[in-house]
Order: C-alpha cells, then sequence, then structure tokens
C-alpha cells in the first residue's frame, strides 16, 4: 500500500490515494506527495523500531514496580542491593530509549 505524505503537517496516510482531507491539519488532497519505495520502507521501518522501543519502555516500568516492591520488602541486604541496581538499570535504559525517539522524531523517522 503506498504512502502519502501531507507537505503541511508531515502526517503520513497509507492508502491506495491520499485522503479529501488531510485527517491532523485539514490540508487539501493537493498537498500530499506520494513517497518513494525507499522513503516508505524507512518509515515502515522506523515504525518498527519505535514499536519496539516503546514496548521495551513499558517493560521497563514494569520492571520498575517489581524493584521498588523488592526494595520495600526489604528481605535482605543483598536482595535490596540488587533490586537498586535493576533499578538503575530501568531508569537509565528508559531515559536512553527517551532520547533515542526524540533523535527519530528530529530527524523525521517518527512514521
Amino acid at each position: 500500500m503506498p504512502l502519502y505524505k501531507c507537505q503541511v503537517c508531515n502526517f503520513v496516510f497509507e492508502g491506495p490515494q491520499p485522503p479529501d482531507r488531510c485527517p491532523k491539519c485539514g490540508a487539501p488532497r493537493e498537498r500530499f506527495t506520494l513517497l518513494s519505495d525507499q522513503e516508505a520502507e524507512l518509515i515502515k521501518r522506523s515504525r518498527k523500531s519505535n514499536y519496539l522501543h516503546m514496548r521495551a519502555a513499558s517493560l521497563l516500568r514494569e520492571f520498575l514496580a517489581i524493584a521498588d516492591e523488592l526494595i520495600q520488602e526489604n528481605l535482605d541486604p543483598p536482595c535490596v542491593r540488587i533490586a537498586n541496581e535493576e533499578k538503575d538499570f530501568a531508569l537509565t535504559t528508559l531515559q536512553k530509549i527517551t532520547a533515542e525517539l526524540e533523535s527519530h522524531m528530529k530527524k523525521g523517522r517518527w512514521g
């Protein structure tokens, strides 16, 4: 299915032809351009990459909750130390994912 990009707001539409009006900004159909196969492939790959990053971020948030619960249980010092290490890892990785997604958006790779 071809991809069309609104030249006003960068909304990407997938379909046999662009919509009469952009669903995001209301620009007329004439403001859409057909993306090349190469551009469309990059957007599709970016969408997948972004989805996977967001999925990982969701799992890391669960991981943080588990680490917090382990810390609160305070069973023994080694257990708490490991939970704190897990928490640090999850927080740092979430920040990396956020930065990566932001760089994707700045490069127009949000899709």
